[in-house]
């Protein structure tokens, strides 16, 4: 029942990932990405949110958020970064290089994925194998969507290590299949490098709560807590039902009370406002993915009427369903930077 509400997440923000670059470092390397939000449109574009991933196909490397403590990175890991802070990927802990957003804007219409070369004198685009057998990366992206309500992203650290020999030995696996497949581009290639891309964060995010320790809390800790855990499929099976607090203690085993205080400790809001934010994504997928009314949609969330739905819609996303939907339709923007108003760099 929890894989379930994590997978039901999972589709309902829009989870879909990229294979970006297949790199090589020699000698003395390092490479530095900005803040995800500072490249999103170019490198995933019409995703809210961007999260960046690194496999260490061969050698060896280590991997920080900027200013962060480094972590050693062996032939088999994995390194996620899922808030999109600034990082680095280096030969050495410590190591800095420029980060260049420009530099991504500037390849938006470039076949991908790219394969880079790393080294002290500079970094080039080329054949990999032209080059002498280094530590070898492939570095991908995975976009979705925050608005209305994407629990899973709070509830994940800034920096994820996958070490290799953790139950991710298919996850290599995998990640050298998508070396060979840019390496040697082939009909239909682009997406399973796509599947490959998400496969590996979803079964990250397995991994990272199944070492969860017992005393966490957040939207994954819940999903593990046999009261709140139940709380949460009860709601996301059937969020049109008028569920209140007592009846959710009642179906779970906790008294009123008892329910709302674990509830809000683990999740850090009540069962009321999570419901709430949970009918308003399960709304807006309706809304993005079907052609039924705002009135059928309403309804199917748990609202008596058109109007009380959209009050709440546009509380929380600042427009009514309906200018929503069409803006949620429109065609994503194809990689160009965003235009920023008068004195605003990025």
């Amino acid at each position: 029942m929890n894989q379930d509400l994590l997978s039901d997440v999972l589709r309902s923000v829009r989870l879909r990932g990229a294979l970006y670059f297949h790199v090589n470092g020699t000698g003395a390397w390092a490479a530095e990405a900005p803040p995800s939000r500072e490249i999103a449109a170019a490198v995933m574009p019409g995703s809210e949110h961007v999260i960046e991933f690194h496999a260490v196909i061969s050698g060896s490397g280590w991997g920080s958020v900027v200013g962060g403590e480094p972590v050693r990175l062996d032939a088999g890991d994995v390194i996620l970064f899922p808030h999109g802070n600034p990082h680095v990927i280096s030969s050495a802990p410590g190591m800095r290089a420029p980060a260049n957003p420009e530099g991504y804007f500037a390849r938006v219409d470039e076949p991908r994925p790219f394969q880079l070369h790393l080294d002290a004198r500079e970094i080039r685009l080329g054949k990999l194998h032209e080059d002498p057998p280094g530590t070898v990366l492939v570095c991908g992206f995975l976009g979705c969507d925050l608005r209305p309500f994407n629990p899973l992203i709070a509830s994940l650290p800034q920096l994820m290590h996958l070490r290799s020999g953790s139950g991710q030995d298919w996850a290599l696996q995998c990640m050298r299949q998508a070396a060979t497949e840019a390496s040697c581009p082939r009909p239909g290639g682009n997406a399973m490098l796509e599947r490959l891309s998400e496969m590996l964060f979803i079964d990250a995010v397995r991994h990272y709560l199944r070492t969860l320790p017992d005393e966490s809390s957040g939207w994954l800790a819940g999903l593990r807590d046999r009261h709140v855990g139940h709380a949460l499929a009860l709601m996301h099976a059937k969020p049109a039902e008028p569920w209140n607090v007592a009846e959710l203690g009642r179906r779970v085993g906790l008294s009123r009370s008892a329910f709302h205080e674990r509830f809000a400790d683990m999740i850090g809001q009540t069962p009321m406002q999570y419901l709430t934010q949970w009918r308003m994504q399960a709304g807006a997928a309706l809304l993005r993915d079907t052609g039924a009314t705002v009135l059928s949609v309403a309804q199917d969330v748990g609202y008596e009427s058109e109007a009380s739905f959209s009050r709440a819609f546009k509380r929380s996303m600042g427009v009514p369903p309906a200018s929503w939907r069409r803006q949620a339709r429109a065609e994503p923007e194809s990689g160009r930077r965003p235009a920023l108003p008068d004195g605003d760099r990025i």
